[in-house]
């Protein structure tokens, strides 16, 4: 029996060889030694960890394969969210894209990280000191399960970083997906054993990394590459994407051999032309590329819209395509309001699935492509996921095909159904009361820039809907402390907190309330401009009731007549409010359920301060002028500032460029200040901001 001093040593030596190989193999497919050397080696590791299983370290070579089963798997809270892309679908959306970066950054060209998207299941792993802690699904972006134990399966993810100069905590993003050959591989190994194979390698990967049983996922040829950062502390990593991945690559982590970096969406477009030709011969499925801006710090200024970053686009592949008939069209409301027409399809295999439903997007798609029930129809799988019905055969037409009607009513609450002139989606005017907007309004309505009711968060929501306990924003102010505190997970403290919280929201601003609302285009500014004009609910109410009563007593007029009447119109006559957002205002107000919402909410006890006599145009201190904050103020919170400005006719942007007119800086400023330095733009502290005000 080996000592143990020279136990430890030599499986230390062991250890960091059988690692080498592991790279060389799995990472670099540059394998220095035969498979028969390899074998040697491992199996003197396991059999020194046999004699001193003292010496058996998480991240050994010989510990991949083996645990127990799982009960079920456990949920992981992504420290950074985890989000999904905007999707890009032609050379014109490409050069949108790059637009609206160069517009954002007042930059002549940007520079890209360009990328196969694999088509497979998104995964975190957090590295700790250098050894694999965890692996996480991407889930809802928020929250994903723990699949650490099958994670560790995988070959080609190191269980321990190589080198050095990793930080204490590192969270990379990557990619598992299943090679081509190993899922034909797989399939003809089932189909010798008569066993049910598989559709397509992406819906085998992801079956494969959720599997409980760790040793089921272990026989499956699933692979790893990484391509960003999660998160990382020290944050002592390079400042450009491209960078950070020659660290991966210098850390052991597989990095994807075709990624470039490129310049402008030209560059983009030649990336991904060329990667689409040689599309059949990669080893693995790829559904498009993914351009990703190369500068952090550019990242970080351009940020994020919804669920998506702004700095980087998804460029789709064109997608497989079939025939088949169109039966029928249903209408689904969505969490927006808006209604989207769903085909129902006689069945057909499309894209690596059967396909019976599929979206015609919008009533603009439907009347452009002039669908019809009974046609033939082509259905393809936008993007390989989603499918959609691409066009109509016209050949194939029968002469009972029925055009597709826009229902005036909202099949679910059975409000008007607003479609504004040139607009394609068409809106249930039923916002605070309609069951299919409930959650999203309920959630908007609570929001922190709206009713700011701290701790109402979206699953206390789900729980309040589900258990039927509310149904619009007004059946908030009804609850109890009882109803609270018999929640799951709430105890007596935290039902008070809420209590409180929601007492204290029923001291608000117009406009806070009016944004809280929910109204359709009706944003922050929009809110504060009505505010200013109306200064009061009544009138504003008055005014676009008004307004929709005459909208539809001139629908018959042609539209350039009918247009010179309602521009007179005082609803039109605020700052910002065209045709479009007049319409969603008065169908709002006009819809007798939503007027007994804010009824109930008067009475529930919501109110603010009375409006000031409305200023004289130009009386305003900051009309025309945009500021940006940065830093923390010595006596107000960001929030009220921005309220503050707003209320004076200012507007608020989020970065700084040529037109601003000027930056506020409070304690711990940021890039924005150097920015404003850079530019010349000038530079108030609180005080100056207030002497401002008053000026």
């Amino acid at each position: 029996m080996t000592s143990r001093r020279d136990a430890e040593k030599r499986l230390h030596t062991l250890r960091e060889q059988l690692r080498h190989h592991n790279h060389r193999y799995y990472v670099l497919d540059d394998p220095e030694v035969p498979d028969a050397e390899y074998d040697r080696l491992m199996r003197e590791l396991q059999s020194l960890e046999t004699e001193h299983p003292e010496f058996v370290t998480p991240d050994s070579p010989s510990q991949r394969v083996g645990a127990a089963p799982l009960a079920e798997f456990g949920e992981v809270r992504h420290a950074v969210p985890m989000l999904s892309l905007e999707n890009a679908f032609s050379e014109d959306d490409l050069q949108g894209f790059d637009r609206r970066i160069r517009e954002r950054l007042e930059a002549e060209e940007v520079e890209y990280t360009a990328e196969p998207k694999l088509d497979g299941l998104a995964i975190s792993l957090r590295y700790e000191q250098g050894m694999l802690v965890r692996g996480a699904t991407r889930g809802d972006g928020s929250t994903g399960e723990d699949v650490t134990q099958n994670i560790r399966t995988i070959k080609s993810i190191p269980l321990h970083l190589l080198g050095k100069g990793w930080p204490a905590v590192l969270e990379v993003r990557g990619e598992v997906y299943m090679p081509k050959k190993g899922f034909e591989e797989l399939n003809k190994r089932l189909a010798a054993k008569g066993e049910k194979t598989y559709v397509n390698p992406r819906n085998t990967a992801a079956g494969s990394l959720r599997q409980l049983d760790p040793r089921i996922t272990a026989e499956r040829p699933l692979e790893f590459y990484a391509y960003g950062l999660g998160e990382v502390r020290p944050d002592s990593l390079p400042k450009r994407q491209s960078a950070i991945l020659e660290k991966f690559r210098e850390w052991g982590l597989r990095v994807n051999r075709e990624i470039a970096q490129v310049k402008g969406a030209a560059g983009c477009f030649a990336y991904y032309q060329k990667l689409g030709a040689k599309r059949a011969k990669l080893p693995y499925e790829i559904d498009g590329v993914v351009y990703k801006v190369d500068r952090l710090d550019w990242q970080q200024e351009l940020g994020f819209v919804a669920r998506a970053p702004r700095w980087a686009v998804a460029h789709k592949f064109p997608a497989e395509e079939m025939m088949t008939v169109l039966k029928s069209v249903d209408f689904q409301v969505g969490r927006t309001g808006a209604l989207t027409p769903t085909a129902r399809l006689e069945p057909v295999f499309v894209g690596g699935a059967n396909v019976s439903n599929a979206t015609l997007h919008n009533m603009d798609e439907v009347e452009r492509k002039d669908i019809r029930i009974g046609d033939t129809v082509i259905v393809r799988r936008a993007g390989d996921v989603i499918p959609e019905v691409a066009g109509v055969v016209l050949a194939k037409r029968p002469k009972d095909a029925k055009r597709v009607k826009l229902p005036k009513k909202c099949p679910v609450c059975g409000s008007e159904v607003m479609r504004p002139e040139g607009e394609a989606v068409a809106r249930c005017s039923g916002g605070l009361f309609c069951a299919a907007q409930r959650g999203q309004l309920v959630r908007h309505f609570a929001a922190r820039r709206a009713m700011d009711i701290e701790g109402f968060g979206e699953k206390l929501i789900d729980q309040l809907i589900e258990k039927g306990l509310v149904h619009t924003p007004a059946d908030i102010y009804k609850l109890d402390l009882k109803t609270f505190a018999e929640l799951d997970r709430m105890g007596e403290k935290s039902a008070q907190n809420l209590m409180d919280a929601i007492e204290k929201s029923k001291t608000t601003t117009l406009p806070r309330f009016l944004f809280a609302l929910g109204i359709p285009d009706v944003g922050e500014t929009t809110a504060a401009d009505l505010a200013r004009h109306f200064a009061g609910l009544d009138k504003l109410e008055e005014a676009a009731i008004s307004y929709e009563k005459q909208r539809l007593k001139h629908a018959e007029l042609p539209p350039k007549d009918a247009e010179k009447l309602l521009k007179e119109l005082e609803l039109r006559q605020v700052e910002g409010i065209g045709p479009v957002v007049a319409e969603q205002i008065g169908a709002f107000f006009n819809q007798p359920g939503n007027r007994k919402v804010i009824a109930e909410l008067y009475k529930a006890g919501i109110h603010w301060p009375a409006a000031p006599k409305r200023p004289a145009p130009g009386a305003q201190s900051l009309a025309g002028k945009t500021l940006v904050l940065t830093g923390t103020l010595p006596s107000m919170t960001r929030d009220e500032a921005k309220d503050l400005i707003l209320s004076h006719g200012g507007k608020v942007a989020g970065s700084v460029s040529k037109k601003t007119d000027y930056v506020v800086a409070g304690s711990e400023a940021g890039s924005k200040l150097t920015d404003a330095q850079k530019l010349g733009v000038a530079v108030l502290d609180e005080a100056g901001l207030l002497k401002l005000l008053q000026s």
